[in-house]
């Protein structure tokens, strides 16, 4: 089934002093209808966690549209650029006094599926007709605590530590990396990739909603200003990234002979 891919990327600065979140969409220069969708949330002072997410940004784009995306390999493609970003962004480090990392959540769009991956914990969402089909799991403190059964995930949005990362860009460790595959697509499907600065302030549910109900430009609009209202003046950044299917109708053509003889 052919589709029409509609998009849009947002951002806000929130509360920060500083816009550390990256946000990007790639088209191949090779295969048309190919997608590439990348959020990126920065950490480290001055700087340093922009330039980290600006890395995130630059690897996945390079690595996506050097590749033939070849059946089977777009995993690879997606493990290659969040690998290629922890190096570059350990590598800065030791010519700077910043301690940059970042999160990273890919999602590629090629041959009627969409596969994704993510380390830390910006989020993959993917929406049937406004219903949830999948999230990615964040790599956090409070989510571990959640798998293991100790806390339930309405106790792990109020814990007091539920920003501390166990997994990200440019740490010691080598990052986490988890992935995610949905096919076939259908008319309706959306995928959300967005930073702890917007998913904080919604359910599930209401995410769904707006991403089923308005338009995507719209949709932007409203999760941006919902997220501003409800973070009282103590937000962090907010960025993301939308992307939609909706089927192409095609209309049938009727002869000039059959118009006749039907009237």
């Amino acid at each position: 089934m052919p589709f029409i891919i509609e998009t849009c990327t947002a951002q806000h600065i929130g509360d920060r002093d500083e816009q550390q979140d990256r946000v990007g969409l790639f088209t191949h220069p090779a295969h048309k209808g190919a997608l590439l969708a990348v959020v990126a949330d920065g950490m480290g002072g001055h700087t340093g966690g922009a330039l980290a997410a600006e890395q995130v940004i630059h690897s996945a784009k390079t690595n996506f549209q050097s590749n033939a995306l070849a059946a089977g390999e777009i995993q690879s493609i997606l493990a290659a650029s969040i690998n290629d970003a922890h190096a570059g962004i350990k590598l800065s480090r030791y010519t700077s006094e910043q301690d940059p990392h970042s999160t990273a959540c890919l999602l590629v769009l090629h041959q009627g599926r969409a596969d994704w991956a993510h380390c830390g914990d910006s989020r993959v969402y993917h929406f049937r007709s406004g219903e949830l089909v999948a999230r990615s799991c964040d790599h956090s403190h409070v989510m571990n605590l959640v798998k293991q059964g100790y806390l339930t995930e309405a106790q792990a949005e109020t814990h007091p530590q539920k920003n501390l990362l166990i997994s990200c860009l440019g740490d010691t460790d080598d990052p986490k990396i988890e992935f995610g595959s949905a096919t076939p697509l259908f008319d309706g499907d959306s995928f959300l990739l967005c930073t702890d600065g917007l998913w904080a302030y919604f359910s599930d549910q209401e995410l769904g909603r707006v991403l089923s109900e308005f338009p995507v430009r719209q949709a932007a609009e409203i999760l941006v200003n919902t997220a501003r209202d409800r973070a009282s003046r103590h937000g962090d950044n907010c960025s993301f990234a939308i992307v939609r299917l909706k089927a192409i109708v095609e209309e049938k053509v009727v002869p000039p002979w059959k118009r006749s003889a039907a009237k």
